[in-house]
C-alpha cells in the first residue's frame, strides 16, 4: 500500500473531513471516522482533484475502510 496515498488520505481527512490525524489507519472505518455516505462521495471528489483517479459511485458500495478506499485508488490507477 503507497505511503504517499496514505498520506494524501491522511491529509485529506484531516483537513476537509476534521479528523484527528492518529484517528486514521488503514483499517479505519468510515463511520469510525464520522463520515457518513455523503462524505464518502466528497472524498472521493477531493481526491480525484489530488490524484486524478476517479472512481465510480458503484465502486464505492464496498468500501468501508480508508484501507479499501487506498486499494480501489491503487487498482484505478494501475488500470489506467
Amino acid at each position: 500500500m503507497s505511503t504517499t496515498l496514505i498520506d494524501t488520505f491522511t491529509t485529506i481527512l484531516v483537513d476537509t473531513f476534521g479528523v484527528e490525524a492518529d484517528q486514521v489507519a488503514t483499517d479505519a472505518t468510515f463511520e469510525e471516522l464520522g463520515l457518513d455516505s455523503l462524505d464518502v462521495v466528497e472524498l472521493t471528489l477531493v481526491l480525484e482533484e489530488e490524484t486524478g483517479v476517479k472512481l465510480e459511485d458503484e465502486e464505492l458500495e464496498d468500501v468501508r475502510t480508508v484501507g479499501d478506499a487506498i486499494a480501489k485508488v491503487e487498482a484505478r490507477s494501475l488500470s489506467a
